[in-house]
C-alpha cells in the first residue's frame, strides 16, 4: 500500500498535527489509513494521553491504551531530548536495522495510505553514527517534508531538502504550516519555498485549515 516518510525541518513544527488531519480527512472519504511513530522521545507513561501517539491513534479513531500505544509507537523514551541523547540517558541504543524492519513490518500490515512519522527533524541523529535521513533511505517510502511559516523557515526548509536530496530520497510534497508565533506571512513563505524549490508540489497549510486545505495536502501527496 502508499506509504509515506513524514519528515521536516526541524522539531515542533507540526509533524504529528499534519498527520493527524490527513488521517481524519482520509478516514472521512472512506479509505482505510494507518500511521506509525517508531521511535518517540518526551514520552511520559502518567500522560500517554497527551503524546504524539496518542494523538495519531484519536485521529485513527482508536483508543490511546498501553497495547494500542505499543502498536503504533513501540520504540518510547522519556527525556525530551534528540533520540540519540534520551536513549543514552536510559542505558540503551536505538540501531537503524531495529527501525528499518519496525517500519518495514507496518507497511506490510497496512490496507491503506501509511503514514510514517519521525521524529525530529531530517539530520536529528538516531545514535553515534546514524540519523533520520539514513531510517529515510532505508524505509525507501517517498517523503512528505514538514516546514513551519516563522522567520528562518526558508533557510531550515532549503538545508533539508537539500539533504533528502543528496541522500537520494524522493520527496512526494511540502508542506508549509502556519507557525502559531510566525512573524512571516503563510503565502509569502510558500510563494518563496515554491521559487526556490521545484522538485515537488508545495502546498499550504493554515492555522485551522479547511477541509479545501486539508485535501490541497493530500493531492499534492496524489491520494485523491
Amino acid at each position: 500500500m502508499t506509504a509515506f516518510f513524514v519528515t521536516g525541518s526541524g522539531t515542533d513544527i507540526g509533524k504529528t498535527y499534519v498527520c493527524a488531519g490527513l488521517l481524519r480527512l482520509w478516514r472521512a472519504r472512506g479509505l482505510s489509513p494507518s500511521a506509525f511513530k517508531p521511535a518517540v522521545s518526551g514520552f511520559d507513561d502518567d500522560a500517554a494521553a497527551d503524546s504524539d501517539p496518542a494523538a495519531l491513534l484519536a485521529a485513527l479513531g482508536l483508543p490511546a491504551d498501553p497495547a494500542s500505544i505499543e502498536a503504533i509507537a513501540p520504540f518510547r523514551l522519556r527525556a525530551p531530548l534528540s533520540l540519540d541523547q534520551a536513549a543514552a540517558m536510559e542505558g540503551r541504543c536505538l540501531t537503524l536495522d531495529v527501525l528499518t524492519q519496525a517500519c518495514r513490518a507496518a507497511r506490510a500490515k497496512a490496507y491503506g495510505p501509511l503514514l510514517i512519522e519521525g521524529a525530529g527533524g531530517v539530520m536529528s541523529p538516531l545514535n553515534d553514527s546514524e540519523t533520520m535521513l539514513d531510517l529515510v533511505r532505508q524505509v525507501g517510502a517517498p517523503v512528505l517534508f514538514v516546514t513551519g511559516s516563522y522567520l528562518g523557515a526558508l533557510s531550515h526548509a532549503l538545508t533539508g531538502l537539500a539533504s533528502l536530496a543528496a541522500g537520494g530520497a524522493t520527496v512526494q510534497a511540502v508542506v508549509v504550516n502556519e507557525s502559531v508565533e510566525g512573524s512571516v506571512g503563510l503565502e509569502e513563505t510558500v510563494a518563496s519555498l515554491r521559487r526556490h524549490y521545484a522538485a515537488a508540489p508545495v502546498a499550504a497549510l493554515p492555522r485551522e485549515g479547511s477541509e479545501q486545505a486539508w485535501r490541497s495536502v493530500s493531492a499534492a501527496l496524489g491520494v485523491e
